[in-house]
């Protein structure tokens, strides 16, 4: 309430002399982890350093508030872009330094958003809200930063706004597609799988690819319904085609750590898996290999019970995730997927053919399966098969289709 009261009160001030005030909106990177990790006393203790190091940055007559949690707000008189830029340096510079709480290293930053009085609001509803919005756009750049608003803002925010009720709609509705790439044994020209791919129909923008709506869907909560949804409807799906003779392989299916980290995913696993009649041998799930490496201990815990329900584990784009070859070695997968980054410039380019070559020996030494994606010429293909790689998926054989379509491409195999 006080910092409402001083920030109308600036503004007041502000339009009687034809001044500037500005509004710093600072949310502390990662402070849940801190809590978690350390305890919350450790995290007050750390809010209280911060908030000492804060007033070492500003002018005596400036104001710091502590709006809850981890969000601080800053009220600037008077101060220019340039002037306002030296402050958030300051700050940015003051927050590298370590804290030392209970005998433990501490590293936190800040994400800073910044509005002022009159450019980007007339009120201290409008002003806050705007440099609030600002600190989003510092946080997606990446945290450790700062952004000034501007209009565009507002409008991106809108249709964020918009996005997340239309995907709130959309699971009430069923506005969901599964889309499958096939997987062929370049060999033999036989289908060893297919990966499935979720894709949003909107009613009036379209098709929406999983890349724009999938990190809202998780950023919301609203992940797990979707994915429930997309494995319940995939191995339905599969079933049909098995008991149609139309397709032999393995259904795969892509997962993320948000779903390993659900204490309830493997017993969600085996209640689809019992719902649908599946077989769990003729599934496989993918995860990409930065994901394992975010938590390699735990990660490797939750697979092992995953694997012994009959389930293949596959790792996605290896080669881009900076794994240690001791947690490799630990993990427990059936199949390697060489990223499609290294693929896309074969056999021209001596590095990626070079690459590839050690993690198709890789895999052979470790008596793991391996399949390359983004195939797309017969160039690419050829050198796969002679390096010692024969399952492909990419353009190549077949982009990403529909359930008619793909049935159809099923149809003209078998």
């Amino acid at each position: 309430m006080l910092f409402l009261d001083r920030l109308e009160q600036n503004i007041r001030y502000a339009k009687r002399h034809n001044t500037h005030v500005s509004v710093f909106f600072l949310d502390l990177d990662r402070f849940k982890e801190i809590n978690d990790t350390f305890g919350h006393e450790a995290g007050d203790r750390l809010l209280q350093h911060i908030t000492q190091r804060l007033k070492t940055c500003v002018r005596e007559y400036d104001t710091i508030a502590r709006l809850g949690g981890d969000e601080f707000t800053i009220i600037i008189e008077g101060a220019n872009n340039k002037q306002l830029v030296s402050i958030i340096q300051k700050i940015i510079y003051k927050m590298k330094a370590p804290i030392q709480i209970n005998g433990y290293t501490m590293h936190t930053t800040f994400s800073i958003g910044v509005s002022s009085y009159p450019e980007d609001g007339d009120t201290t509803e409008i002003l806050l809200r705007n440099a609030d919005t600002a600190m989003y756009k510092a946080k997606d750049k990446g945290r450790n930063t700062y952004e000034f608003y501007n209009e565009s803002m507002t409008e991106q925010v809108l249709k964020r706004v918009r996005l997340e009720t239309d995907l709130r709609q959309a699971i009430e509705h069923g506005d969901f597609q599964a889309f499958y790439q096939p997987k062929l044994n370049a060999l033999t020209n036989k289908v060893i799988g297919m990966e499935a791919l979720i894709r949003w129909e909107h009613k009036t923008m379209g098709m929406i690819p999983p890349d724009e709506f999938i990190p809202l869907a998780e950023e919301i909560g609203l992940i797990a319904k979707i994915d429930e949804w997309m494995m319940r409807h995939t191995l339905n799906r599969a079933n049909q085609w098995y008991q149609e003779g139309l397709f032999l392989g393995k259904l795969s299916l892509n997962i993320s750590m948000i779903q390993l980290e659900d204490d309830n995913f493997i017993d969600k696993v085996k209640k689809i898996i019992s719902q649908t009649d599946f077989n769990p041998e003729s599934l496989e799930l993918e995860i990409t290999e930065s994901q394992i490496m975010k938590n390699p201990e735990s990660t490797i815990s939750i697979l092992n019970k995953i694997k012994a329900l009959g389930i293949t584990i596959s790792i996605d784009d290896f080669g881009t995730g900076y794994s240690s070859l001791s947690y490799l070695k630990r993990l427990p997968i059936d199949r390697l997927k060489i990223d499609k980054s290294f693929v896309q410039d074969i056999p021209d380019d001596e590095d990626d053919t070079a690459i590839i070559r050690a993690i198709i020996s890789l895999a052979q030494s470790l008596k793991l399966k391996i399949i390359a994606e983004g195939v797309e010429t017969v160039e690419q293909k050829d050198f796969l098969v002679e390096s010692g790689c024969e399952n492909i998926q990419g353009y190549f054989y077949s982009k990403p289709l529909p359930e008619d379509e793909f049935r159809d491409f099923l149809t003209q195999l078998s």
